[in-house]
C-alpha cells in the first residue's frame, strides 16, 4: 500500500527514539544497533528535518502473512510443536517480507518521483503505532501471536513493514 498522507497526522517527537532502548526478548538492553548502526538513534534528526512536508509524504506499508508462514514452519518442523516462537522466528520470515517491502518502496519511487525513503521512521521520532492507527491500520504488539489452527485463525496474524517516502528537505 502506498498512500499519500497529510504531514499533520504524523505523530513524532524525540522520546520515540528512546523506545529502541527498551528491553525485549533476548535483548535486555534494547536494540543492539542503538547508537551503533548508521541510521539508528540517538543521532538522527526528527522526520520534519528530513522530509519536506510541503511537497508530500507517503506511507509505504507492506503486509506480510506471518501466520501463514508460521503454519508452513509448524508443518515442516513437527519437532517444534511445543515452541510456537520458533514458527514465528523473525530470522526466518523477515528476508521475504523485506524483499516485498523493497519492491513496494521502488514502486512508490517510480510512481511518485520520491527522492527519499525512510525505512525506519521510528529512528526519526515517528510513533509508527499511532501513525498506522491514524490511517486505519491498528497494530498488535503481542509476540509471538497466538497460533490458532482451528478455522485457520492464524491467517489473521499479519505483520506490517512501514516506511515513509517523500522529498528530501532542502534538496
Amino acid at each position: 500500500m502506498i498512500e499519500r498522507i497529510e504531514p499533520e497526522i504524523i505523530p513524532y517527537k524525540e522520546g520515540i527514539q528512546t523506545l529502541c532502548k527498551l528491553k525485549y526478548y533476548k535483548h535486555s538492553k534494547g536494540c543492539p544497533n542503538y547508537n551503533k548502526k548508521e541510521g539508528c538513534p540517538p543521532n538522527q534528526p526528527l522526520i520534519n528535518n528530513v522530509l519536506d512536508f510541503d511537497r508530500g509524504v507517503y506511507v509505504i506499508c507492506t503486509d506480510f502473512a506471518v501466520g501463514k508462514f508460521a503454519e508452513r514452519m509448524r508443518l515442516k518442523h513437527p519437532e517444534w510443536s511445543e515452541h510456537p516462537r520458533q514458527w514465528y522466528n523473525p530470522r526466518l520470515w523477515q528476508p521475504k517480507a523485506r524483499k516485498l517491502h523493497r519492491a513496494e518502496q521502488a514502486k512508490a519511487i517510480e510512481e511518485n518521483g520520491l527522492t527519499k525513503i525512510i525505512s525506519s521512521p521510528e529512528a526519526h521520532g515517528v510513533n509508527v503505532t499511532e501513525l498506522m492507527k491514524n490511517i486505519g491500520i491498528p497494530l498488535r504488539w503481542g509476540w509471538p501471536p497466538k497460533h490458532i489452527v482451528e478455522n485457520q485463525k492464524y491467517l489473521n496474524n499479519t505483520v506490517y513493514l512501514v516506511s515513509l517516502g517523500g522529498y528530501e528537505l532542502n534538496a
